[in-house]
């Protein structure tokens, strides 16, 4: 069954990060190589001359362009450890890197740079290892400064256009809640934009050029997040665009286009508006009914790239001229699979625990055939994330083969309104896990899909998901495929980067005040009565579900005598970043599945 897989797991993608200065060059970021990597593409009238590849590591790559110059401000870790360092580099094949802020053992996330050039935001945890603090550092000479130390998980959200603000973004200890705050770079004072009591998301600013104010998405006294402005010399802001569904923004350099891109039930719809008369200027026309992001305008505000994926089309880099109204494809990633085979899923709606509907999308193989098929569901992770219809290899090439796949938004899920990213707060996790339940029950109602050969695969809180239905549910699942998850609550807690622990005890519940819960919620708790084969795949530097995570489970599965397997890839972090990796992980899981489901 395998012998075609290598092909699917090698489409490669392609997706813009910025526009040179001059607008004469685009940097991508595409995993040509195997790993994401930067690529620089020479820009004409009706598209570019072909990608020239500028790094070559072993890591993953990113970066972007400086403003006032062709230079790189380039992004790396270290084997999956998620410790960023921040280097310089030219525009040219094979520059070598320049230090830029280096200290390996903590990680410098970028935030900004000011529009002359002359400053370079960021946030890092070099000051105890826990905490992020803001820092602006002068690219002459070097001096930096703390500007802002909340003693919370904060980052930097941009320079205004003059360089008179910063704003910061910290993580509350509530779940799904964020602060904004304005940072006078003179006087060192910080004013919160929107505050609120509730839990609500608030976005980074969208300045007009003459920083008189700017626009950002919130959820404020909101289920959903919409569109607001804020004015800064006056503190007061307001609601101008709202949607039944969530809404993000940008503005150009020139504040000539309000970009509003609506996430409508997972399916990205993009316009421009006026950004004084807010009235629609152009409807940006996207390629289908896919996921569109990674937004950036050219300086002068002509053009805007973005990338563009759907279950149809793998992913590559668009260009949309504002002033002429064309759109072209400006990268087309090698693909050898016929894109005939893709399959486009249907999107439902079960009824889970207390009524709730839950949605998901389905994907049924093409042709008849006599009998049920066997079922994959796919679980997201996060948990404070969304499925959306994006390109999977792996789900292709399963639906190529036999399986239906079916990717739920359980409650907790983002993109539905905070009501429902809070249905699985606390003690109601346990209906979140039910809701896998509720959907085994859909897939018994339907004619063409087999109940009792259905399997659960998830990747960080998808595999935590796919370990707590084995264990709750015994019944009900025939397998699972474990990457990254999480086997027992408690432990993961104690043993995550201790950066990350307050921040992952406000979604899962506090070491000091829940543990009778937690160890209740935890997988193996119950994994006497967890029988179903299970496939694990963990990378060995992860920061954030730590490897004992998966060989806990293993080695009492193994002892139980269940079958199960694990890999384990030294040089990976948090999932599979290296092709040769996934290319040697993915065929063993399908593989996997293929005997235990025997489509």
């Amino acid at each position: 069954m395998t012998d075609d897989i290598r092909a699917y797991l090698e489409i490669r993608t392609a997706a813009p990060a910025n526009f040179s200065p001059d607008g004469g060059r685009l940097l991508v970021s595409s995993d040509l190589t195997g790993t994401a990597q930067l690529y620089r593409l020479d820009l004409g009238p009706t598209g570019g001359d072909g990608l020239l590849q500028l790094t070559d590591f072993d890591e993953p790559v990113g970066g972007g362009y400086l403003p006032h110059t062709e230079r790189l401000l380039v992004a790396m870790d270290t084997g999956g450890n998620e410790r960023h360092q921040l280097y310089l580099a030219d525009d040219e094949p094979a520059a070598p890197l320049a230090d830029l802020v280096v200290d390996p053992d903590f990680i410098h996330s970028p935030g900004g740079i000011t529009r002359d050039g002359s400053q370079l935001a960021y946030a890092t945890n070099r000051r105890n290892g826990t905490d992020f603090d803001v820092w602006v550092r002068d690219m002459a000479s070097g001096d930096e400064d703390c500007v802002y130390a909340p003693g919370s998980w904060a980052g930097a959200a941009g320079f205004s256009p003059r360089g008179t603000y910063l704003a910061t973004s910290e993580l509350t200890e509530e779940s799904g809640d964020n602060r904004v705050h304005l940072v006078d770079l003179e006087t060192r004072s910080a004013v919160e934009v929107a505050p609120h009591e509730e839990s609500a998301g608030v976005g980074a600013p969208a300045w007009l050029p003459d920083e008189s104010a700017f626009f950002f998405a919130t959820s404020v006294d909101r289920d959903t997040t919409a569109i607001a402005r804020y004015e800064p010399r006056a503190g007061t802001w307001r609601y101008v665009l709202t949607s039944e569904w969530d809404l993000a923004c940008g503005v150009d350099w020139t504040g000539t286009h309000l970009l509003v891109v609506a996430n409508t039930d997972g399916i990205s719809r993009a316009r421009l508006h006026d950004p004084e008369t807010l009235e629609v200027a152009a409807q940006v026309p996207l390629p289908g009914d896919g996921v569109a992001g990674s937004f950036t305008f050219s300086r002068d505000g002509r053009y805007l790239a973005y990338a563009y994926t759907s279950p149809l089309v793998p992913g590559d880099t668009w260009r949309y001229d504002t002033v002429t109204g064309e759109s072209a494809r400006l990268t087309a990633s090698p693909n050898q699979v016929d894109p005939a085979a893709f399959v486009e899923p249907e999107l439902v709606r079960f009824g889970g625990v207390g009524g709730v509907e839950v949605p998901a999308f389905v994907f049924r193989p093409r042709g008849e055939r006599p009998g049920k098929r066997p079922v994959v569901v796919v679980i997201h992770g996060g948990p404070e994330s969304q499925y959306r219809p994006t390109f999977t290899p792996l789900t292709q090439y399963l639906v190529a083969h036999g399986f239906a796949v079916i990717a739920p938004n359980v409650r907790g899920s983002t993109g539905y309104g905070k009501a429902y990213e809070h249905l699985d707060d606390g003690e109601r996790r346990m209906d979140a896990i039910a809701d896998l339940a509720s959907l085994h029950d859909w897939i018994a109602s339907t004619d063409d899909l087999d109940p009792d050969r259905a399997a659960l695969y998830g990747g960080s809180y998808g595999g935590y998901m796919v370990l707590a239905g084995l264990a709750f549910q015994p019944d009900r699942w025939a397998a699972g495929v474990d990457i990254v998850g999480m086997s027992s609550l408690v432990t993961f807690l104690e043993n995550t980067s201790v950066y990350r622990r307050r921040f992952r005890e406000r979604e899962y519940g506090f070491l000091d005040t829940d543990r009778d819960f937690l160890v209740h919620a935890s997988p193996i708790t119950h994994i006497d009565d967890l029988r179903a084969p299970l496939f694990i795949i963990h990378g060995a530097n992860d920061p954030r579900v730590p490897l004992g995570e998966a060989e806990q489970m293993h080695a009492v599965l193994k002892a139980k005598g269940v079958r199960t397997e694990l890999l384990v890839y030294p040089d990976e972090g948090h999932g599979l970043a290296r092709l040769a990796n996934r290319v040697d992980a993915y065929p063993k899981a399908a593989a996997f599945l293929a005997d235990v489901l025997r489509p």
